[in-house]
């Protein structure tokens, strides 16, 4: 398939305005939240016993701190 050299199909870009988000973003974004979300729930459910045995409320801030990043993207987010 030949990429065609017409100027007429591309949308100009204005200066100063961002590009936009590739597309892997999104889905890594609202991932990290979900694992981060899901990480904590198995730290209460299982009794302080899972995801790491043994470094109890530390898996606390890991789940908090995996959610958190994906709620840092979302303020690259466009």
């Amino acid at each position: 398939m030949a990429r065609s050299d017409n100027d007429e199909d591309l949308t100009p870009a204005q200066a100063g305005e961002p590009a936009p988000n590739p597309v892997w973003f999104k889905p890594i974004m609202i991932g990290l939240m979900l694992v981060g979300l899901v990480w904590v729930l198995v730290f209460y459910l299982s009794g302080s016993q899972f995801p790491i045995p043994g470094i109890d409320a530390w898996n606390l801030v890991i789940g908090f701190g995996i959610a958190f990043i994906g709620f840092l993207m979302t303020t690259r987010w466009r």
